[in-house]
């Protein structure tokens, strides 16, 4: 069974910084709209970015807007999450979907909801503390 695999994951000071990898063995993430979430403890899974498939087409939502980039890496087969400026509500299990729905709001690129991708990673903790 394909699944993607998270990495990047890790304890990071206020302030600072990590880079979260997406992974898809065997599968062609560049044909697919990549999606990232996070599960804070004790709260429901959140969407945070995501990036169509050949369009190229960025979403973020607001609360990472300015802090946080997503890429594709089309040498790796990657796709990276970039986080920067990271504060304690940033503390969660961080995992990445691959699918090939997207909505749109207006001229703007939305993400699907976590069910409606096809594949899932595992999840990488990121916990931002002093």
């Amino acid at each position: 069974q394909v699944q993607l695999v998270e990495s990047g994951g890790g304890l990071v000071q206020p302030g600072g910084s990590l880079r979260l990898s997406c992974a898809g063995p065997g599968l062609p993430l560049d044909y697919f709209v990549i999606g990232w979430f996070r599960q804070a403890p004790g709260k429901e899974r959140e969407e945070i970015s995501c990036i169509s498939s050949l369009a190229g087409d960025l979403y973020y939502v607001d609360s990472v807007k300015g802090r946080f980039t997503i890429a594709r890496d089309t040498t790796k087969n990657t796709v990276t999450l970039q986080m920067n400026s990271l504060g304690p509500e940033d503390t969660a299990v961080y995992y990445c979907a691959a699918g090939h729905a997207a909505y749109s709001s207006g001229r703007n690129f939305r993400c699907a909801p976590w069910s409606e991708y096809v594949y899932y990673g595992q999840g990488t903790l990121v916990t931002v503390s002093s």
